[in-house]
Order: C-alpha cells, then structure tokens, then sequence
C-alpha cells in the first residue's frame, strides 16, 4: 500500500483554514486527497454526508471510540464530537495519494505526535480575535452564543501555534495560500 504523507491545518474556527484547504486540494501536482471527519454535531448549511462530514449519532460515535476505530478524536464541545476514523486514511492511501485534514487543535497535535517524520502540522492564525469574531458573523450559521463559545476557546488555540512545525497568518488569503502551496510542497518532495 502506498505510504503517503499526513498534512495537518488546524486554526481556530473561522481562521480560513477550510478555504486554504479546497484551494491546496485543487492542486494536482500536490496529489492530495481530504480526510473526512466523522462528528457527531448536526449538519449545518449545505454540508453532504461522506463528503464534508460523516454524520454520526453520539451513542455511535462513543461505540466507534469503545472500539478504537479512530487515529484521534476529541469531545470539541459538549457533545460535540469529532474525529478521525482510521479506515479513512487507509482509503486514501489505498488511492495513492496524501492525507490533507482540516481538523482541530488537538487532534491535528495528536496526528503529529503519532506519526512525527509523516505529518507537517501547519497553524492558520487569523490577524487578530476581533477579525475572527467578523468572520465568524459573517457566515450567519451559527447562534450568538455558539460565537462568542468560539471566540473564547481561539485564545486557547492561538497559544498553541507554537507546537506546529509552522504557523501561516492569513491576512491577505492570497498570500495565506500561496504560503500553504510552497510549505506543502516542500514538505511532500523532502
């Protein structure tokens, strides 16, 4: 089986790290393919089970951990679980390809910390909280109170950027993806 990379982005949520990643998905000579998280939270928007998310009831998530089916997973928000199913990765390399994740903090260390030599753990920081709280309004998917829960956990994150084997701040996204392509690349060929 084809033994690909592992390249993790993680941010706080709102930080365009899911915008730079559909941008380095889009690059053939990357040859990546996405890692589908499964979670146990309610669809928002137009999301497509087994394309953005796999859905799964909590009860069936906790028996998915009872039964160590994920490389990493983590209760994000009460209830709110997410996480990364093992066969996943196995499915893409069995593709031939590397494993991009947009996941979060804690899960994209735990992938670093399981497999230190395959993995570049890249940190999206967003220019500052209060940009963060704009861009989160922004997209109107979620409650006031889900925001500000947000706003609170990313002063968490942002201090641990300093984990990741590299930190991109995206204030200008152009320059925020242009980063990612180099950095990725770099790291694929090394």
């Amino acid at each position: 089986m084809f033994n690909g990379k592992l390249i993790v982005f993680s941010a706080p949520s709102g930080s365009g790290k899911t915008t730079i990643v559909k941008h380095l998905l889009k690059q053939e000579a990357l040859n990546l393919a996405f890692s589908i998280s499964a979670t146990s939270r309610e669809k928002r928007g137009d999301e497509i089970e087994g394309k953005d998310y796999y859905f799964l009831s909590t009860e069936n998530f906790k028996k998915h951990i009872k039964r160590s089916d994920f490389l990493e997973w983590e209760e994000v928000y009460r209830d709110n679980f997410y996480g990364t199913l093992k066969k996943e990765v196995e499915r893409i390399w069995a593709m031939g390809k590397h494993v991009i994740f947009d996941i979060d903090v804690s899960g994209g260390l735990r992938i670093k910390k399981k497999f230190p030599e395959k993995t570049l753990a890249v940190f999206v920081k967003p220019p500052s909280i209060d940009e963060l709280k704009i861009r989160l309004k922004k997209r109107k998917t979620e409650s006031e109170d889900k925001i500000n829960m947000r706003i609170s956990k990313a002063s968490a994150e942002l201090a641990t950027a300093p984990l990741f084997d590299c930190i991109i701040e995206n204030e200008i996204l152009d320059n925020a993806k242009k980063e990612a392509y180099s950095t990725v690349l770099k790291f694929i060929e090394s």
